[in-house]
Formats: structure tokens, sequence, C-alpha cells
């Protein structure tokens, strides 16, 4: 997706300033660890009625771009 920026948003009034879907209070994160365990994207949508499929792609559009940019350490 690579208009993921208009559907993500960063306030410091809004969640502690964490990334949301915009107009919403939705974590990305919380969309992350729904699909991480492997909630589909339907059932996510009808715990979050104010999100759409399109939110969902993009914060996991949000999510591959952070990876480019940090690593976690990964102990044996």
């Amino acid at each position: 997706m690579e208009n993921w920026r208009a559907y993500i948003s960063v306030d410091p009034n809004i969640c502690h300033g964490q990334a949301v879907i915009a107009g919403t209070r939705i974590p990305v994160f919380v969309i992350m660890d729904n699909l991480a365990a492997f909630i589909s994207p339907e059932e996510i949508i009808k715990s979050y009625p104010t999100l759409t499929l399109d939110g969902i792609k993009a914060a996991m559009a949000y999510a591959a771009e952070l990876t480019k940019e940090r690593v976690l350490e990964i102990r044996a």
C-alpha cells in the first residue's frame, strides 16, 4: 500500500502519541497483535467496526516500514 500515511496518525494528544488509524483510537499495535494471533481481518473489523480493510492494510505497511528502520536483538 503506497498511501499508508493517509491512514496512520500520530498525535501526542491521542493514545499517548502511539500510531493509530486516522480518525480512530485504534492503535496500530492492536491490529498487528491481532494479525500475529492469526485473527482474520474480517474478525478484527467485527471487533472494531470503525476499522476498514484499508486501515488494516495501512497498519501492515506501516509496520513493514518500521522493520526497515529498527532491528530487535534476538537471543537464542
